[in-house]
């Protein structure tokens, strides 16, 4: 269950105002609609609901604005535990780690002091540099657990 998580954008930028993004009726649409989602959405979903509120978008563009998105730094992403790989607008401008509970889906941006300073040493006692990492943990949330 690997996510791949990019780097993010500066405080306050959008997608609308990144300059790595085209700014079409169609990429507002899919902003729009990641903005309007409770939680991580995927592609198919995101088109689903574009579809049912009579939007003209092609899966392939919803795709297509979801990378753009993503390489600006806009978006969280996700492998969810069946593998499927879901979206959301960043909550958060800075490098921060998930809780995802597998029953709903609902998450929880967390820092990791302490995952940040063990890879940090991993890092350097392997003798790599310009080290990532992301960090994913799963579970089941306090109402699924009821």
């Amino acid at each position: 269950m690997m996510a791949k998580r990019l780097p993010t954008a500066p405080a306050g930028t959008t997608a609308a105002r990144s300059t790595a993004v085209r700014s079409t009726r169609q990429a507002a649409a899919v902003e729009a609609a990641l903005a309007s989602a409770a939680g991580f959405r995927s592609a198919q979903d995101l088109y689903a609901d574009l579809r049912s509120q009579g939007q003209a978008v092609g899966l392939t563009t919803v795709y297509r604005h979801l990378t753009q998105l993503t390489e600006a730094g806009v978006l969280d992403v996700l492998h969810n535990g069946d593998g499927e790989v879901v979206y959301r607008l960043c909550a958060d401008n800075g490098h921060h780690h998930h809780l995802v509970c597998r029953g709903c889906g609902a998450t929880v941006e967390v820092d990791g002091p302490e995952v940040e300073s063990w890879a940090a040493k991993v890092a350097e006692k392997a003798g790599f540099t310009d080290v990532s990492h992301t960090v994913e943990v799963f579970g089941t949330c306090r109402g699924c657990a009821t």
